[in-house]
């Protein structure tokens, strides 16, 4: 894909496999109104921000607007669709290393520091 002379391509970019099993679970385009973004760029600008922990506004430029990426993200995150696109990507690369689309078990984490009912540190346990 030819994403133009101001894109670099970037480790969390999707592959053309990946956007081939996410693009079509995003709804047609309107037909009247503002031109849609570029879905692709714009779901590549939330997986850089999700790996980076970097700040909206620190989108590299070469990415759709900050703003763009942000609303797209809140609205994805709203109703379902970015957990349907991760949940879709996640489970072909269980696939892709032989194991199960979902996984069969977690590991929980317990309590390790015993605390009073009120929730602070039991002081019996501060030395």
């Amino acid at each position: 894909m030819d994403f133009g002379q101001d894109h670099h391509p970037y480790p969390t970019d999707l592959t053309e496999e990946q956007w081939a099993i996410i693009a079509p679970l995003f709804p047609p385009a309107k037909k009247l109104g503002r031109p849609r973004a570029d879905l692709r760029r714009v779901f590549d600008a939330i997986l850089y921000l999700l790996r980076t922990g970097w700040a909206w506004r620190m989108l590299p430029y070469d990415f759709p607007h900050w703003r763009t990426a942000y609303g797209h993200f809140h609205q994805w995150a709203r109703n379902g669709l970015l957990e349907m696109m991760l949940e879709a990507l996640r489970s072909v690369d269980r696939i892709k290393d032989a194991r199960r689309a979902t996984p069969s078990a977690a590991i929980l984490d317990s309590q390790s520091i015993r605390t009073t009912e009120g929730g602070g540190l039991d002081e019996r346990t501060i030395a």
